[in-house]
């Protein structure tokens, strides 16, 4: 009889398994280790993100009934306090730096297909306990991080993501991000600062975000709006910002920027500024109206992916958790566009999470067509054989 990998096998063989051996070698994470290996880290990090396990005992636990299935993936069982103790001290550097690899790996190719670059950006909030309070405190009551994250809308996945004190301002955060020159950034009110767009623009990247009520624009021209405008947007005309930012800081985007004054769903009014002068206003407009995907991002993976609860309290061990939770989930979406099937993000998260250890291949994951409900597919699925 043939052998059948695991689903969970099948998952892990996505990752690019000589670089991250190159990272725990330049980063020394498995010098004097014995018990616990990086890649047993990895690996448990990454059943718990599947298997929907957010406690330390309960991902030993797991792991410890999956003795054979471990054998195969070259792992084993893990102790709570080993697991908890590596988390605090292994580079999380290990981890973030495979995430990049993962995504430069499935990037070969991908903007030919989906033509201009457009990145989202954004940040999301982690909340966290008062353990953590040496690093994270917000407030006297409250202590809480941040995930910034870079999004491609157009392939469906994050392409950088860094984690911060909640106290860190997202602008803050951003400017350390890498730019991609000629590409499309699209962002909100947390990233105004006219410098950091002003180096954007220095990199040939097209900007849509969004002005303040009480910024002012000079106009130097007032475009006419197409007949087949639609309806909700306003007004589109040129101008210049403010030259000083304030009273003793000189403006450094002087350029003439572009203003779309729109109306949204809520009926509120938004002043939507870009550099590009040249494209249909509708087009600036669905620009921005895609923000919304980062958002329906946040919501996935704070649903699926386990990144509310978390198995530490440094910045470290909060750091390679979301690292493993991103790792995963483009693990999940590069499997789903290999597989020859057609079923939606959301089942295919739960047809793996039903049968993670067991042998069949991501082909077969497929739910009964005479099945209604989603719970009563899932456990039809889990019970029929391969």
């Amino acid at each position: 009889m043939r052998y059948q990998n695991s689903v969970l096998r099948d998952l892990l063989n996505y990752l690019p398994w000589r670089e991250f051996d190159r990272l725990v070698d330049e980063h020394g994470a498995d010098y004097r280790v014995r018990k616990l290996r990086t890649k047993d880290q990895l690996i448990a990090l990454i059943f718990a993100q599947l298997s929907g396990m957010s406690g330390l005992r309960g991902i030993a636990s797991g792991l410890g009934s999956q003795v054979n299935g471990l054998y195969h993936l070259g792992t084993r069982p893990v102790a709570r306090s080993t697991l908890s103790d590596a988390n605090v001290k292994r580079p999380a550097a290990v981890f973030t730096e495979l995430f990049a690899a993962l995504v430069q790996r499935t990037s070969r190719g991908l903007r030919g297909k989906t033509g201009e670059a457009v990145r989202l950006i954004d940040a999301t909030a982690l909340p966290l306990n008062k353990l953590s309070e040496g690093w994270s405190r917000l407030s006297t009551k409250a202590c809480g991080a941040k995930a910034h994250v870079v999004y491609d809308p157009h392939a469906e996945r994050p392409v950088y993501f860094s984690v911060t004190a909640a106290k860190v301002a997202d602008i803050t955060a951003a400017k350390s991000m890498p730019i991609e020159p000629g590409a499309t950034y699209v962002f909100d009110l947390g990233y105004y600062d006219f410098a950091w767009w002003a180096k954007l623009d220095q990199a040939r990247c097209r900007i849509v975000t969004r002005l303040k009520k009480h910024t002012p624009l000079t106009v130097i021209k007032q475009r006419p709006l197409p007949k087949n405008a639609p309806g909700h947007i306003l007004s589109d005309r040129i101008g210049t910002l403010p030259p000083r930012q304030a009273h003793s800081r000189r403006n450094p985007m002087a350029k003439p920027v572009r203003e779309i004054r729109l109306r949204n769903d809520a009926g509120k009014i938004l002043r939507i500024v870009t550099n590009d002068l040249k494209s249909a206003a509708a087009k600036i407009a669905d620009l921005y109206k895609q923000r919304w995907d980062i958002e329906l991002f946040f919501k996935w993976i704070k649903q699926n992916l386990k990144i509310k609860k978390f198995l530490g309290t440094t910045e470290n061990a909060i750091r390679i958790q979301v690292a493993a939770a991103l790792i995963a989930y483009l693990l999940l979406h590069i499997a789903r566009a290999a597989c020859r099937n057609s079923i939606s993000a959301h089942e295919f998260v739960s047809l793996v999470r039903l049968n993670l250890m067991q042998r069949r291949s991501l082909n077969h994951l497929k739910a009964p067509p005479n099945l209604s409900t989603p719970d009563t597919r899932q456990l039809a699925l889990s019970l029929s054989p391969c």
